[in-house]
């Protein structure tokens, strides 16, 4: 993400000299004071973002109470400590279309000007709306009214992933040292590690914390990973802070919770989170079992439960008309449903296919993503007419109906911290093949047929290591045990929709790590 850069000229997004830009908003009013530096963001991609405004009275003086340039460039140096201005956007009508911080470096007094400030970062991420959230969830426990009484100082945020990261941070930095929730905890709850919130060392003054505190945010890119020799790393990671001030930590699956403290999976955090093992537990994500109710789903052609499984069959024929396959209920279907990107494995479903394609077996996949994989999914429906289909985008009735239809669910994920699907299809009753990692191996157990008097046991099948030969042995022992096992294909179904994955199991788990956190002082006081 590059830094910021401003501009003056109404026509054009060049950047303008080092000299502030002298600007009176209008459609604009003052509503606080945030932070200790300049911030700004856009909403999508690269662009400019010009705006006409004034700035109404009551924000600190910053040029509402001044007439002459001089006084307000005065008031302006004395206010910059302070923090910025937080104001309303507003479109002509005089709805609010947004909420902006004024940065430092623009002067507001007489003379209506237009502004434009160029933007280049990354699409989807918007510092603004988070930074200001955990702001704000700081503050509401302490002022708002919820339920007609403030909340107080006891209590426990529970922080998700990078974008709430800066809370734990707030909290150690900005409020403990003056005696303000030394009572409250916070959790932090990763679900992809490889999604860390990191910017460049420059955006550290954006966040509202003491100077003293970077070294809680501060990251440092390896050689190989700068862009050219002049190229320090320096950055700020706003998960690592979490890392290091969050009184406890979670994943969203236990052997997730492994994998993040080894050098293949931490993602550069592994060796804080070795450190932070004591504190560290993993908790699998429950599913929706109204929603996902092979007895009762409004979206499939036939109901069945473990009780009666007749109405499978029925999803199976429904789903291959559907999708324009030939009817045939003997024939194995396998199914695949996610993201088209590298972590879920598509690259060795592609590289698979022709050996697959050789079998009695029939394929279809749902996803979107990278737009090769997404060509090699319409070329591949092409040159297997009869075995194989793929659909492109995502389709909630589509997803259901796959899940049902199929008999054997594919996920050859690189890592995994949960996985819903597997957990959706065996719900479903169909049998799922994995990657062994993650929270693909603590939820599906590796089929053994030669337990329990010959009944077997397990779900699944899971293979490593992550490579073709694997999956494709996997794979191979499903199809074979479908075609010539049924007692056996039957009991993996039956055993897969029995277990237990709702969120009332694990919203048992969470409430003892709860009680956990407040049993010891704060992480960092």
């Amino acid at each position: 993400m590059e830094s910021l850069q401003m501009t003056t000229k109404v026509s054009s997004c060049i950047p303008s000299s080092r000299n502030p830009v002298q600007a009176k908003f209008s459609n604009f009013k003052v509503v606080g004071q945030v932070g200790y530096a300049p911030f700004w963001r856009g909403r999508s991609g690269s662009r400019c973002l010009r705006i006409r405004a004034s700035v109404s009275g009551g924000g600190g003086g910053r040029g509402s109470s001044s007439q002459d340039g001089n006084s307000a460039v005065e008031d302006e140096e004395k206010e910059e400590k302070k923090g910025l201005l937080l104001g309303t956007e507003m479109d002509g009508s005089g709805s609010v279309v947004g909420f902006n911080l004024i940065p430092q470096s623009v002067y507001c007094f007489g003379g209506v000007q237009e502004v434009g400030f160029f933007h280049e970062y990354r699409d989807g991420v918007d510092w603004f709306r988070f930074t200001l959230l955990c702001h704000a969830a700081c503050e509401a426990p302490l002022v708002l009214p919820l339920g007609g009484f403030t909340y107080g100082e006891k209590c426990l945020f529970l922080v998700n992933d990078w974008h709430a990261s800066l809370v734990p941070v707030l909290l150690a930095a900005k409020y403990r040292p003056y005696g303000v929730y030394k009572d409250a905890r916070s959790i932090l709850v990763i679900h992809n590690l490889s999604h860390q919130g990191v910017e460049p060392a420059t955006t550290y003054m954006n966040l509202g914390l003491p100077p003293e505190w970077y070294g809680a945010v501060e990251w440092v890119f390896p050689t190989w990973a700068r862009k050219h020799a002049l190229d320090t790393g320096q950055a700020v990671n706003l998960l690592k802070g979490a890392v290091v001030t969050a009184d406890r930590l979670l994943t969203v699956s236990q052997g997730y919770s492994w994998e993040i403290t080894t050098a293949e999976g931490g993602y550069g955090l592994n060796g804080l989170l070795s450190s932070r093992r004591s504190v560290l537990n993993g908790i699998t994500n429950g599913i929706d079992v109204a929603e996902w109710d092979p007895s009762s789903d409004e979206h499939i052609a036939c109901h069945y439960s473990a009780e009666n499984l007749n109405g499978k069959a029925q999803c199976k024929i429904a789903l291959q008309k559907e999708v324009g396959l030939p009817v045939r209920p003997d024939c194995p279907l396998i199914g695949f449903i996610g993201r088209l990107d590298y972590q879920k494995g598509i690259d060795l479903i592609r590289s698979a296919i022709p050996e697959i394609m050789e079998e009695e077996v029939q394929f279809v996949m749902l996803g979107s993503g990278d737009p090769e994989f997404e060509d090699w999914m319409r070329a591949t429906e092409s040159a297997y007419k009869d075995k194989f289909r793929g659909w492109v985008g995502f389709n909630v009735p589509i997803s259901h109906k796959i899940t049902a239809g199929c008999d054997i669910l594919l996920m050859p994920s690189r890592f995994e911290p949960c996985g819903l699907n597997q957990l959706y299809a065996m719900r479903y009753g169909t049998v799922p093949v994995v990657h062994d990692t993650g929270g693909l191996r603590d939820t599906v157990e590796n089929f053994n047929p030669f337990v329990q008097e010959g009944h077997g046991e397990g779900t699944g099948w899971t293979f490593s290591p992550l490579t073709k030969e694997s999956m494709l042995v996997a794979l191979r022992n499903a199809t074979r045990t479908y075609r010539e096992h049924k007692s056996s294909w039957e009991g993996l179904m039956k055993r897969g929709m029995q277990r237990d994955y709702t969120w009332e199991n694990a919203a048992i788990q969470y409430e003892q790590v709860f009680e956990w956190a407040f049993l010891d002082p704060p992480y960092v006081s």
